[in-house]
């Protein structure tokens, strides 16, 4: 059975740092997958943050690029999302995700969850 566990989150000020991690559990050839950050914050639809495929090609949404970073550890199964130079409206709970390669950024697409981990920006 597949468990994505998410970890990192927490309260930060504006312009601040975090970064998130997601472990897997229950698979093998964790490389072949892709993997993607969600997150949805109160009264929103859950919307994708960042993907990296299985040839590490990587998406972003417009939002972000250029201060979030999504990366993988295949030897130890694990996902990362580097979040710098915070903003307020980036606070909402955020999900890790996963499905057999090849990426699509649509949440009905991805096969396994994670239980998510809150991030929470001050202005």
């Amino acid at each position: 059975q597949v468990h994505l566990v998410e970890s990192g989150g927490g309260s930060v000020q504006a312009g601040g740092s975090l970064r998130l991690s997601c472990a897997a559990s229950g698979l093998s050839r964790y490389r072949r997958y892709c993997m993607a950050w969600f997150r949805q914050a109160p009264g929103k639809e859950r919307e994708g943050v960042a993907g990296i495929d299985a040839d590490d090609t990587t998406t972003y949404t417009d939002s972000v690029k250029g201060h979030f970073t999504i990366s993988r550890d295949n030897a130890e199964s694990i996902l990362y999302l580097q979040m710098d130079s915070l903003k307020h409206e980036d606070t909402a709970m955020y999900y890790c995700a996963m499905v057999e390669s090849p990426c699509r950024f649509r949440v009905s697409y991805f096969r396994y969850w994670g239980q998510g981990t809150q991030v929470t920006v001050s202005s």
